[in-house]
């Protein structure tokens, strides 16, 4: 699934000379959390996000720093966040910096990119302009309507050697792991290193097509008995 799959298309902007209260009010009114800020010829310039307005001097909520964190501020921190609190256009508290992505960006890697740059939301461009928004809750609903695994007809050994694969990709050790299968339904045996490993095993077995029931088993090493099996 791509970017074009489940971006929202109609996204509410604004321009660089659009004025703070402006912003803030176009946010209550649609019940979004942040609006692109376009330059005339359509290019995204930047955006604001309701994060960029939560500290200002007209609400109040401004940081005042100590009389001897000020003192040893650097100057430029300081213009910088007089600006970012007093500005009164989108220019002046707009994030510049905006992580972008095409129409044909896979939702996997745009997952990563929210996760990676701590944002909620990424622009959709084409040839520079912007073309629609995908937020964290429009994964959300690729999730919610993803089809779910199948579960056709497979046989207990074919179950069991894509299992005994998958749990290793999972970091699960299988060293001392064994598994059984009968008429689709896992039985999971043997010690683990974690409860976050007992816990991938249990996940890994419930994506293979052809499970019909997962019995997690395992048991979760003390620590003598890792100091016996590991070292």
């Amino acid at each position: 699934m791509k970017a074009k799959d489940v971006m929202t298309r109609f996204v509410v902007s604004v321009e660089l000379d659009t004025p703070v209260t402006e912003i803030a009010q176009k946010l209550i009114d649609r019940g979004i959390s942040a609006v692109p800020v376009l330059y005339e010829a359509g290019k995204i310039a930047g955006i604001v996000s309701e994060g960029d307005l939560m500290r200002r001097e007209e609400s109040g909520t401004e940081r005042r720093p100590s009389w001897w964190l000020r003192m040893f501020s650097l100057s430029e921190n300081k213009a910088r966040d007089f600006v970012k609190t007093r500005g009164l256009h989108a220019r002046d508290v707009m994030t510049a910096d905006v992580v972008t992505v095409s129409e044909d960006t896979s939702i996997v890697l745009i997952a990563d990119l929210l996760e990676r740059h701590h944002i909620k939301r990424v622009p959709v461009v084409r040839d520079g302009e912007i073309v629609g928004i995908v937020s964290r809750a429009n994964l959300l609903f690729a999730l919610a309507a993803a089809e779910p695994y199948a579960t056709t007809s497979v046989d207990d050994e074919t179950i069991r050697e894509t299992l005994m694969s998958s749990l290793q990709d999972a970091g699960v050790r299988t060293l001392y792991v064994n598994v059984l299968v009968s008429d689709g339904v896992v039985s999971i045996w043997g010690d683990v290193d974690s409860e976050d490993e007992r816990r991938a095993a249990t996940v890994a077995a419930e994506r293979i097509s052809g499970v019909v029931e997962v019995q997690n088993r395992a048991t979760v090493m003390s620590e003598t008995m890792k100091s016996m099996y590991w070292e």
